[in-house]
């Protein structure tokens, strides 16, 4: 692994006090957030600030993105109460035990993950796929808040259980409560339109805060945030059960590959931004430590906080320095400010936390992908009717197998194309698609555009000879264009041997062109290459028809 903390190499001094300004800024930001996105765990506030103390210290000493900021995360806070609350059994010490632990099994998964060169992983989850997850997870999320808006509680469950629950309960509504939450709601939508840079969060819980000790907001029936413990916490190793293993490691696993993918999602998107490259593999140990030091620090998982990364892009933050900055002020505030945040009305943090996951509804994907891809936008769709009707946690096991579906449906049945030269350029292209591209006599071109394996060996041989058959005559060769083929397993190398012997008996020679070296290989060893001659696999496409072409016109 290269050194720790490398952008300490080649630090300038110029980018000292934009760092320092990012990383008050995102502070500002974060400490909200994560009051707010505890109640999304289920835990008391304070956890969600130790859950911000060391996982940005870890990834400035071990991440590769300058702008990527560790944090709570709400589709993580979403799944970590789905693993947990169950198991828990509404007893609040043990949730705060196996939230940690959740935590940390996680990292440990991360951190094999990325020994294991696992960050391919990164593209596990198709596009498709996380729009349909989260706009599900934005769903559920203000859902689940419309109760805290209104002064009561909502029973987790589904979307639709929990709107049925919601709209029998509206007569249980406390007025003062909901006057403040539509407020706060207005107020945060308003700062987006009109200052989108301003830090909404902050702006919502300082007025709130502030609002509730001089109006006495306790006096009204209106539930405040409480005490919360001032002070650093201690490290710890939480106990569990020999039982909780199995749903723990389970969840973990799901937790991993969301959160990594969320995260990989952010920090490309700023890498690109700012011009410079990840890594992969190190971004998964990254997280893994982090990951590890927030459960030692009693916090909960945590992801790439795409608000708080663009809190500190925005601020010209230009290394990892901004995190040790926000660190360091996370750790001042839960030293010398608790007492200030005991009077935060609880339905600003429900208005923020719905604030936020209308920020992760995106409609616009969702139209994009109904006009490019159908199939995908199907896919889409019911991953987010799965996260909605049957819960978060099935929903990240109905997103994984709904990537692996769509892989393996892309696989089984791959583009092909039947290829013919354009007459001015002389260049090969489909001509199905393609005006101008003609067939050369005696000669069948042939494109799977896709590797050659068990998957789809029997939907190539029926293309083979579907194409034959659509052939206007019958042709002298067959040419297999593998350009665009990187693979060939055993059964695939198997079903070119019986296609061989089929186009054989029907009069038709089988040639290969363009195979690349491990295609070749493959062939090789499998003994195919001997079996249609070695004369008939050609480097290029070029030279398979300057050869074939002649002895086509001899015949």
């Amino acid at each position: 692994m290269r050194a720790l903390a490398p952008w300490i190499r080649g630090y300038r001094p110029e980018w000292l006090g934009p760092d320092v300004l990012a990383g008050v800024s995102v502070a500002a930001v974060a400490i909200p957030i994560a009051i707010a996105y505890s109640k999304l765990a289920g835990v008391p506030p304070v956890y969600g600030l130790y859950a911000s103390l060391l996982p940005p210290i870890a990834y400035a000493l071990l991440g590769t993105s300058r702008q990527l900021i560790l944090a709570p995360d709400s589709a993580t806070c979403a799944i970590v109460a789905a693993v947990v609350l169950p198991l828990a059994g509404g007893d609040l010490g043990r949730t705060v035990t196996l939230t940690a632990a959740l935590a940390m099994i996680t990292g440990v998964f991360c951190i094999v993950a990325g020994l294991a060169r696992l960050g391919f992983l990164t593209n596990f989850l198709a596009r498709p796929i996380l729009v349909g997850y989260l706009n599900g997870i934005a769903l559920s999320i203000i859902v689940g808040q419309l109760g805290s808006l209104c002064g009561f509680a909502l029973a987790r469950g589904g979307i639709f259980r929990q709107l049925w629950q919601f709209g029998s309960s509206l007569g249980m509504s406390h007025g003062p409560t909901v006057g403040l939450g539509l407020t706060t709601l207005a107020l945060l939508f308003l700062l987006g339109r009109i200052a989108p840079k301003a830090p909404g969060p902050l702006v919502a819980v300082t007025l709130g805060i502030v609002a509730s000790q001089v109006f006495g907001f306790a006096g009204y029936g209106i539930a405040l945030v409480g005490a919360i413990p001032a002070g650093l916490p201690t490290p710890w190793i939480p106990p569990i059960t020999a039982a909780d293993w199995s749903p723990l490691a389970m969840g973990a696993l799901g937790l991993a590959l969301i959160s990594y993918n969320s995260a990989m999602v952010t920090a490309r998107g700023f890498a690109v931004k700012n011009h410079y490259d990840l890594d992969s593999n190190r971004e998964f140990i990254a997280l893994g430590v982090a990951n590890i030091g927030a459960g030692l620090l009693r916090g909960y998982a945590v992801s790439g906080a795409d608000s708080r990364t663009a809190v500190n892009d925005a601020m010209g933050g230009k290394t990892q320095l901004t995190g040790l900055v926000a660190a360091g002020v996370i750790a001042l505030t839960l030293l010398f400010l608790t007492g200030a945040l005991e009077t935060l009305p609880v339905v600003v943090l429900a208005a923020v936390l719905i604030k936020a996951a209308a920020g992760l509804i995106d409609v616009k994907s969702l139209k994009a992908l109904r006009r490019v891809s159908l199939p995908e936008f199907r896919v889409s769709l019911l991953t987010l009717l799965g996260v909605v009707t049957l819960g978060v946690l099935p929903g990240v096991v109905i997103a994984i197998g709904c990537a692996m579906l769509l892989l393996l449906y892309r696989t089984a049945s791959p583009h092909d194309a039947v290829l013919g030269r354009v007459a001015d350029s002389g260049e090969f292209h489909d001509v199905a698609r393609t005006a101008g591209a003609q067939p050369l006599p005696g000669l069948l071109l042939y494109r799977l555009d896709a590797p050659l394996l068990f998957i789809n060996a029997d939907h190539f041989k029926a293309r083979v000879r579907a194409v034959i058959a659509e052939a206007p005559t019958l042709p002298r060769f067959f040419v297999l264009v593998a350009e665009s083929m990187p693979l060939v397993d055993t059964t695939g190398a198997a079903t070119l041997a019986e296609t061989c012997d089929e186009l054989a008996a029907a009069g038709v020679t089988l040639a290969v062109a363009g195979a690349h070296a491990p295609v070749r290989a493959i062939l090789d060893r499998t003994g195919f290459t001997e079996r249609i001659g070695a004369d008939r696999i050609y480097p290029t496409l070029a030279q398979a028809v300057a050869t074939l072409s002649v002895e086509s016109e001899r015949s």
